[in-house]
């Protein structure tokens, strides 16, 4: 998942949980976001509050015996006593009923270029209403947005926010899309379905950065409202999945597969983590499979590890690393393959596959020349896959 900007959320990754949750209670995050909906700080209190939980039913869980429901949402489907909550932290069970606990109160909300999601395919230069809830289905050990992914909703600050706020609010700011990022989308179902049918009404992309690991039915439900969908492919194997993520490998694969078939304009990221998912066998097996199964011309971003949350220990990635696997995964035939979180290097550019020029020149988030004319490039005519208008 893409980093939330630190200057705004008032995150810090260096700082434990516990001092996190402390600096919160103190008032600091109450104030941090009032400038996006453009409320003076007096007014912070009452737009953003500690530990605020809004109940919603559930839309994909089955009732069982003895008051259990079983969550039908991701590929856990966590077996839920009265009570009691899933895996995720952000949905419960109350008298055989399941809720979730996190719609319109989202915990980020921030206005990013398409690009940081990361999007290099999607409306260059554009800028993105983006928002995430507390909580998530996968416990990474790297995971770079922990504060909030890996927390309850009663331990931070978040927004009362309604979906159609979401879009005036997006509207009145001039974003071109919304987007379902930093945490993962999947545990917020339900808000960002209600949220995404009035984007699309009103004539807004809706974009999502997601683990991919949900299951097929709510996954086909929300296509036909997705516009473009950026998957962490975390690391090619099961066994990185369940030692570094606790999840699997498989379904997020069917995802991937499922997002194609729907037409959902599809990027992929691979965080290269060193030691952990670095070998470049994997990265070729990889590299295959994406041909094989989504088509060559899918953008695939290979983004730059520092030590956060659990992984502290390791080193940043080489750049040498990120540079070899660019090269390896182009060797393999994929046409777009972008190195990320290296600002100034020259594989965050896009090249015509066709005659090797470039078309889009990048500086870190920001776009400095993009020659690409009606989804081809200006000089050989090559089409290039993307939503460009």
């Amino acid at each position: 998942m893409q980093r939330t900007d630190v200057s705004l959320c008032g995150f810090h990754p260096g700082i434990s949980r516990r001092e996190f949750i402390k600096v919160c209670a103190s008032g600091v995050c109450a104030l941090s976001f009032v400038s996006v909906f453009g409320f003076p700080q007096s007014a912070g209190a009452q737009i953003v509050q500690q530990g605020l939980v809004k109940v919603q039913p559930a839309m994909w869980y089955t009732p069982l015996n003895k008051g259990i429901v079983r969550c039908d949402l991701c590929p856990r489907r966590c077996r839920v006593p009265t009570g009691k909550r899933g895996f995720c932290g952000v949905r419960e069970n109350r008298d055989g009923e399941y809720f979730s606990l996190v719609y319109g109160n989202p915990a980020a909300i921030h206005l990013d270029p398409i690009e940081k999601k990361p999007f290099f395919h999607v409306l260059p230069a554009s800028t993105s209403f983006s928002l995430a809830t507390a909580g998530c289905n996968l416990h990474c050990k790297f995971c770079q947005n922990w504060e909030i992914s890996q927390a309850q909703p009663e331990e931070i600050y978040s927004y009362d926010v309604s979906p159609d706020m979401i879009v005036r609010q997006a509207r009145e700011m001039q974003a071109l899309s919304v987007a379902y990022t930093y945490t993962e989308p999947t545990v917020f179902y339900e808000f960002m379905h209600d949220t995404a049918r009035l984007v699309a009404e009103a004539g807004l992309l809706n974009v999502m950065h997601s683990n991919g690991f949900i299951n097929p039915d709510p996954l086909q439900e929300l296509c036909p409202l997705l516009d473009a969908a950026n998957i962490d492919l975390k690391g090619f194997s099961e066994s990185f999945y369940r030692e570094l993520c606790e999840g699997q490998r498989a379904p997020v694969l069917e995802s991937l597969k499922i997002l194609k078939r729907s037409g959902v304009y599809l990027e992929i990221t691979n965080l290269l983590i060193p030691t952990r998912n670095d070998d470049m066998e994997m990265v070729r097996r990889m590299s295959r499979w994406i041909k094989t199964e989504l088509g060559a011309d899918t953008p695939l971003h290979f983004t730059r590890f520092y030590p956060l949350y659990k992984l502290k220990s390791l080193p940043p990635t080489p750049v040498s690393t990120l540079e070899k696997a660019r090269y390896t995964a182009m060797e393999e035939g994929l046409q777009f393959v972008y190195i990320g979180n290296v600002p100034g290097h020259q594989g965050a550019n896009t090249f015509c596959p066709r005659c090797d020029r470039m078309i889009i020149r990048r500086a870190g988030f920001m776009v400095v020349e993009n020659k690409v004319e009606n989804g081809a490039c200006p000089y050989c005519g090559a089409p290039i896959p993307g939503i460009w208008e």
